[in-house]
């Protein structure tokens, strides 16, 4: 049986130096984009789910990843209340129909995971319906893996002294003033509900095929990069890299523009025109 979490118990991270950090971030993003390269030409898909506290970091995080990525390949869905459409179908009925496309990319922030924990601990959903909803979401899951889809999920905790900071400096910026809300001060006076909705959460439904993997983000700069290296050894692992066959009359096209200039390095080999290695 694998270890419980429990999110008192996890450990702060080592705070990082500005270059350092810049340094690894570039290198952190430059996999991302290596990865999304190559799902373009096998066709696999990923799916990245992002759930964690108010203030945690998601939104930044997520920042930092698409900066990274071409758009067209990767589709951010931003997850809020269901519509009044959506609230007469089945809860994972609007997922589904966010799922990626072949050699896409999709991340959530915030996602079905609202079942078990908002919904029930505002009493949004029933007893009966939240805890079904744990069988409901592992087989969902066990669907995507089935198909291909990686599942990649991520939670970012933070702590109560620690979140009530980033309240106060959200309040005080007026360009991070729209993401407070009445609900996140609400939210506070149930932290313990929360807690153990998460904690049961993780028990329930870290899977396999679909393991959930916790980050605690009281220092941003360092939960961002161990988040960002979560996900690019999800999308790493197992992976058959191989690279894109030029288009013969491009290549005769721009044999006559480049000459001799090699088109290609890649793992100390040097490809010319003809396809032709040095």
């Amino acid at each position: 049986m694998s270890k419980k979490i429990r999110l008192a118990k996890l450990k702060p991270l080592a705070e990082i130096e500005d270059a350092a950090y810049d340094v690894r971030l570039t290198e952190l993003q430059k996999k991302l984009e290596r990865a999304q390269h190559a799902y373009l030409f096998t066709g696999d898909r990923a799916v990245i789910v992002f759930e964690g506290m108010d203030a945690a970091g998601k939104g930044g995080t997520i920042r930092r990843i698409a900066w990274a990525l071409d758009p067209r390949s990767l589709k951010v869905w931003p997850i809020g209340a269901p519509d009044a459409i959506e609230q007469k179908q089945h809860y994972l009925q609007r997922f589904w129909t966010r799922m990626p496309t072949s050699g896409q990319l999709a991340i959530f922030d915030r996602s079905w995971y609202g079942r078990v924990l908002v919904e029930r601990v505002e009493g949004f959903a029933k007893p009966s319906a939240w805890k079904r909803a744990y069988g409901e979401i592992n087989a969902f899951e066990h669907q995507l893996a089935d198909e291909g889809i990686r599942v990649i999920k991520l939670f970012l905790s933070v702590s109560k002294d620690e979140q009530l900071k980033r309240f106060e400096e959200r309040l005080r910026d007026p360009l991070k003033r729209w993401k407070l809300s009445y609900e996140d001060f609400r939210n506070r006076d149930k932290w313990d509900e929360y807690v153990k909705a998460i904690e049961e959460m993780f028990e329930k439904t870290s899977t396999k095929h679909a393991r959930w993997h916790t980050i605690q983000s009281d220092h941003k700069p360092s939960a961002r990069l161990a988040a960002i290296d979560v996900i690019v050894e999800a999308l790493h692992k197992g992976m058959k890299w191989r690279e894109p066959e030029i288009d013969p009359q491009v290549l005769k096209i721009a044999s006559k523009e480049f000459g001799d200039v090699p088109l290609v390095e890649r793992r100390g080999k040097t490809r010319k025109r003809g396809g032709k290695k040095d």
